[in-house]
């Protein structure tokens, strides 16, 4: 029987923003629930995850490969020759090493600019992922459908 729960939107944006690898995230199908555990509990928590994977789903992290495509299509789009000859060597990971977060708050606008992108992109991966397990419909306007 079909069951409708509502998404918590910010929680699972959140949720699929982490790139935190000591933590992760589930969705509770029937709850709608978002909660989160440490990687090192023990091999019975995982073990009663693996035979309820039906009702909980793993919630995949962004991870540095996301975060280096969504930075290098934003440099890419760069036309503040400064700001992009700066990140160019900051993605280089040549000495003297630099990491772009150091970088951008001397360009508040495409600071702002570069969130925008990394909320879109994860906004539009929540919303591949919730299709993709049958959780979103259309219709239901971000409530959950089981």
């Amino acid at each position: 029987m079909p069951y409708s729960v509502t998404v918590a939107w910010d929680h699972l944006v959140k949720a699929f923003a982490n790139m935190e690898a000591d933590r992760i995230y589930f969705f509770d199908r029937m709850t709608g629930e978002i909660f989160s555990v440490g990687a090192d509990l023990e091999d019975s928590f995982w073990e009663q995850m693996e035979r309820q994977q039906e009702r909980f789903l793993a919630i995949p992290p962004l991870d540095r490969a996301d975060e280096r495509r969504i930075l290098t299509g934003f440099l890419h789009a760069q036309e503040d020759q400064e700001l992009r000859r700066l990140l160019e060597h900051a993605l280089s990971g040549k000495p003297p090493y630099v990491n772009p977060a150091d970088i951008l708050p001397f360009f508040p606008e495409q600071e702002d600019r570069l969130a925008e992108l990394r909320d879109s992109f994860v906004s539009n991966r929540v919303m591949a992922w919730l299709e993709e397990h049958n959780l979103f419909s259309h219709s239901t306007s971000l409530h959950a459908v089981n």
